[in-house]
């Protein structure tokens, strides 16, 4: 009896695509590199933003995002007005 295997996954075709493939790619455009940063350098030098937000992006990496933690740990039972209290709080923050 056949393990069912063959209905496990998602179509064959999905997921990355081979090296080979996008080797080939990269050699196709290849020859645009020198356009592309030229274009690139006129956009930056015009302030387009998102030019520019695209050179740091590359340059830089992306800015590490951080969480602000909003969280306080009760070790009691809460009473109507701490549930108000809170309930406040958060409405005027979020």
């Amino acid at each position: 009896m056949a393990d069912g295997r063959k209905t496990n996954g998602g179509h064959k075709s999905a997921g990355r695509k081979p090296k080979a493939v996008e080797q080939k790619l990269i050699e196709k455009l290849s020859p645009l590199d020198e356009s592309a940063f030229k274009m690139l350098k006129r956009n930056i030098d015009k302030g387009e933003k998102w030019a520019i937000e695209l050179f740091f992006k590359y340059k830089y990496g992306m800015p590490k995002q951080s969480i602000e933690q909003t969280n306080v740990n009760y070790n009691q039972d809460l009473t109507e007005d701490d549930i108000k209290l809170i309930s406040k709080a958060l409405h005027e923050k979020y």
